[in-house]
């Protein structure tokens, strides 16, 4: 049973699952929407979620912990910048998460996660 296991394993060790989901939410945060299963999308709204949060406030310690996550600096910079004119009147959901057709090689779920 998993009553109470809140995180998405993934099938990786932690470590693995970390860079993953930091690189993931980079992508995301940089293109705008990015193609992967469905699990992985699932696991990486939740932080992405939490980074543009993490914008809005705007704050100093807010910065300097989006930077300890996400790869590019400059892209937090930019994230920064844009988050509260673009997200200053949303309480949540930033992204979207729609099925797709399932990978050819192995069948496995897909999906497309997009900022809203």
């Amino acid at each position: 049973m998993r009553h109470r296991c809140r995180i998405h394993q993934l099938g990786k060790p932690a470590d693995q699952r970390k860079a993953l989901l930091r690189s993931l939410t980079t992508e995301l945060i940089r293109h705008g929407r990015v193609t992967t299963t469905k699990a992985r999308a699932k696991a990486v709204r939740s932080e992405v979620e939490r980074m543009i949060t993490l914008a809005k406030d705007g704050t100093l310690a807010s910065r300097r912990q989006a930077m300890g996550y996400i790869y590019d600096k400059q892209l937090v910079h930019a994230l920064f910048e844009g988050a509260a004119q673009r997200y200053g009147s949303r309480k949540g959901g930033y992204t979207r998460i729609v099925r797709t057709v399932p990978r050819r090689g192995d069948n496995s779920e897909m999906a497309i996660i997009e900022l809203v």
